[in-house]
């Protein structure tokens, strides 16, 4: 049991590394946790129905609803962005995309033809993306265009309707590197929240505010910690971050916590590291710059 637990595990970490820059960190997790569901409970095979595809972890509505189009021609609605787009100029729907999501999926729904499912998705979605674009539709070239009321308006560039982007909320926060010679301590972050299960450096907690006077507070042990003239900057999905980094370093053989450890300098771009401890790792010169 306990090595079936840890070649999970180490499987797990595989997936974080080899996702590591492209942010949306859940993703890599959710894609191991959807590989051992269907294993285990589908013998190996992705149920055909949109319902049970939505049982596996990290599959959402669009998800299951493509998969089981194209993959199985169930009669599906899969709605993406591109038949957004479609469905919002083809009907004039005048809310925002968000509030008008529940009308645009039975509108796409509507139109779902009585076989070839799976064709009709995916010609929703190349439509919108090679026809009805964002920017100059070439509605000369739209199948749909004599249906379309916002063609008919002369108002395809209305839709969809925006929302307006509230501006995203600036946090302030520290990160530690610690070196042992040619080594820096790193630490497993916890399974939930930012960055989760992923090797990262020890830090203030990443999504919120933290005042500088509390930053030490922080720290994984007493040091002389230095902190860097310039801070890294990272934009994530819901907030920005400016991060101060600070530098020390210590004789001590054992790393400070049950969750940490030394990483050789030479192997830190093995490690997965999200982009922002890149950054950090950056800045403190411990691998080149992205």
């Amino acid at each position: 049991m306990a090595d079936g637990r840890g070649a999970c595990r180490r499987a797990v970490d595989e997936a974080l590394a080899a996702w590591a820059g492209l942010g949306y960190y859940a993703r890599a997790r959710n894609l191991h946790a959807c590989a051992v569901r269907v294993a285990g409970d589908h013998d190996g095979r992705f149920p055909d129905s949109e319902e049970a595809l939505l049982r596996l972890p990290g599959v959402g509505p669009y998800t299951a609803a493509a998969v089981a189009a194209i993959a199985f021609n169930r009669p599906c609605a899969a709605v993406d962005g591109n038949v957004e787009r479609v469905m919002t100029r083809l009907h004039a729907i005048a809310a925002p995309v968000r509030a008008a999501k529940p009308l645009i999926r039975r509108k796409t729904e509507e139109m779902l033809p009585a076989d070839r499912a799976g064709d009709y998705a995916q010609a929703l979605m190349d439509l919108g993306a090679t026809v009805c674009t964002p920017r100059a539709p070439a509605c000369g070239a739209c199948p749909l265009a004599q249906d379309c009321a916002a063609r008919a308006a002369d108002a395809a560039g209305a839709y969809p309707v925006k929302e307006k982007k509230a501006a995203k909320p600036k946090r302030r926060g520290a990160i530690f590197i610690l070196r042992r010679g040619e080594a820096a301590m790193v630490t497993r972050r916890p399974q939930k929240g930012l960055f989760g299960g992923m090797t990262a450096f020890p830090a203030t907690p990443l999504t919120r505010d933290t005042a500088p006077e509390d930053w030490l507070d922080f720290a994984p042990c007493a040091a002389g910690w230095r902190a860097l003239p310039e801070p890294v900057v990272h934009v994530f999905t819901h907030f920005a971050l400016q991060a101060t980094v600070f530098v020390a370093r210590t004789r001590r053989t054992e790393p400070t916590g049950p969750d940490c450890r030394w990483a050789a300098r030479g192997n830190l771009d093995k490690e997965g590291l999200p982009t922002l401890m890149r950054k950090a790792a950056a800045r403190a010169g411990l691998i080149e710059g992205d």
